[in-house]
């Protein structure tokens, strides 16, 4: 019974056997050709591929797009080693083709680990017609996507640029770098009357397009107006923001110098970083504006509170004068503080709302933190010196020496000024459009009521007050209230690089306007490094009166005066 059972086991185990062996003969033997083709064409069902890299457009009022940034077919030329017979006649003859230093192009066909070197991307088509008449073995010339740059320097700062490894790099082609490139993906084939073909989806394959919130006129306006500065004054630097102050939308953002980014590898490396949100400048009299609302805020002053003016406060065993050493004789309301712009005055009003509440003011203005806008490299300063709390510190800072920030921070802290006391968060991508699905970016309220809204409405009808009576005048337009304050400060050593304690002759000059006043539809920062004047009144408010009335009319906003 038992070897039975045995019998039964080894039968069935040799029947499996013999079962398997059939069955792989038949598929290895029998239908071999069957399965090898098979296996041939299932080995090309998948490729991998990249498609073209999204665009960046600006808009107008009318919402009409500007492709500022997008990709065009090019030809590069490379050289396959192996083929080469006479590398040194080689070299030599490209060398005059492709107008390459000629031992540039030796190192390059030394120094290599692979087979295969680029030697020249975006050829001309002199040099294509060049390459083919030559013929050489083992040099080739193949098509490439090369991202352009169709309006060369314009808004430079803001779009960035991708290198040669197709990474974008700066701006909004860093920051969007994830959206706005074609990441490779594994696609199918189908078969065709002539075999296998590419699939359709293969032709939509790209990435995000962004439509920004910059406006393209009036960033055209703003940078031919720093270019003007730079001609008429004599400007090192500079720098525009237009922001709308409910919303924090950045309509322009312009700096001087500006580059190409269709040839960025010819520009020195400095020349690359946005002013806008990368420099840290002390802003000097503007600043008043935020030391007296804080203590109208507080209750400590109103605009008509006065002070007597001596022309000198003595702080801690250090002097402090006005600009020019003026004296304003008489009691003097905070209005006047403003339109005067007396620096005795911003501490008479720091000193009434109490160092502590100042310092907490500041940072409720956010000025120690980034704004956390949508491109790279923010800048902050934390202010370490202002913070120690030696009592001169917080004097000089409370007309804007010795604290130091963004232009764009200190943008931002004045639409709080514009806004009713909201603190927003400013942006520049408006739509991110992916596979025809739009992504709308939404403006952000940060902070509610860093000042109240009667606070706004005062420091506003002061700031008209220094529009209309004060060292602002130029920034009016007629039948506009228009709310502004200018600001010249001295550039420090520190500033310029240089190892040295205390201030240059060099200055900052600033305004910061806002209009229609109470009811502002936007606000304009102007920042001009060291301009050939004096002061703002005579650099940066002409330049915002410009802007300022030609964003009035072009956006036909109504008259309010």
């Amino acid at each position: 019974m038992k070897n039975s059972r045995n019998y039964l086991i080894l039968f069935f185990l040799i029947l499996f056997t013999a079962a398997i062996i059939s069955r792989l003969a038949f598929l290895q033997i029998l239908k071999h050709d069957f399965y090898s083709a098979l296996a041939q064409g299932q080995h090309n069902i998948f490729f991998k591929a990249k498609g073209d890299r999204g665009k960046i457009f600006l808009q107008n009022k009318d919402e009409q797009l500007y492709p500022i940034a997008a990709n065009k077919e090019g030809k590069f030329c490379f050289v396959s080693l192996e083929k080469i017979k006479d590398k040194e006649k080689t070299i030599e003859t490209l060398s005059e083709v492709l107008n390459i230093d000629r031992e540039e192009l030796s190192e390059k066909f030394e120094n290599t680990k692979t087979n295969f070197i680029i030697l020249k991307e975006d050829l001309g088509g002199e040099e294509q017609e060049k390459l083919k008449e030559l013929d050489i073995l083992g040099i080739s010339v193949s098509e490439q996507k090369i991202r352009e740059y169709p309006y060369q320097d314009f808004a430079s700062h803001l779009i960035g640029f991708v290198n040669k490894d197709g990474v974008g790099q700066y701006g909004v082609e860093e920051n969007y770098n994830s959206y706005l490139d074609s990441q490779e993906r594994f696609f199918g084939r189908e078969k065709g009357p002539g075999g296998y073909l590419f699939s359709s989806n293969m032709q939509d394959l790209h990435g995000a397009d962004l439509v920004l919130t910059i406006d393209y006129n009036i960033q055209f306006q703003a940078e031919k107006l720093l270019e003007s500065a730079h001609e008429n004054l004599n400007i090192e630097k500079g720098q525009i923001i237009v922001i709308e102050p409910f919303s924090g939308k950045i309509i322009a953002m312009a700096n001087f110098p500006r580059f190409n980014p269709n040839s960025y590898s010819s520009e020195e490396l400095g020349i690359f970083k946005n002013g806008a949100i990368q420099d840290l400048f002390e802003p000097g009299s503007v600043f008043k504006a935020i030391t007296m609302s804080s203590a109208i805020n507080e209750g400590k002053v109103t605009p008509q509170t006065t002070y007597e003016d001596s022309g000198m406060v003595m702080i801690g065993g250090w002097p402090i004068y006005n600009y020019d050493q003026r004296i304003y004789p008489g009691d003097i309301s905070m209005t006047e503080v403003l339109e005067k712009s007396i620096n005795t005055g911003a501490v008479f009003a720091e000193g009434e709302l109490g160092h502590e509440n100042f310092l907490k003011y500041v940072e409720n203005f956010r000025i120690f933190e980034r704004t956390e806008i949508d491109l790279p490299g923010e800048s902050f300063s934390s202010n370490e010196e202002f913070k120690k709390g030696y009592e001169v510190n917080f004097a000089t800072a409370s007309f804007g020496q010795g604290i130091e920030m963004t232009p764009l921070q200190l943008a931002r802290a004045f639409c709080v000024l514009a806004n009713g006391g909201k603190m927003v968060k400013p942006y520049i991508v408006e739509k991110i459009i992916n596979d025809g699905e739009i992504i709308e970016t939404k403006e952000k309220v940060i902070a509610e009521n860093v000042i109240l809204p009667v606070t706004s409405s005062k420091i506003t009808a002061m700031l008209v007050s220094v529009v209309k009576n004060g060292f602002a005048k130029g920034a009016q337009v007629p039948g506009y209230y228009v709310a502004g304050k200018t600001g010249t400060a001295q550039i420090s050593y520190a500033a310029l690089g240089e190892d040295k304690k205390g201030y240059s002759e060099k200055t900052w000059q600033t305004f910061i306007g806002y209009a229609p006043a109470f009811n502002p539809k936007f606000l304009v920062l102007v920042k001009l490094d060291n301009p050939e004047t004096k002061t703002a009144e005579y650099s940066a408010v002409p330049i915002f009166h410009d802007l300022a009335k030609y964003i009035i009319d072009y956006l036909e906003i109504p008259p309010d005066y």
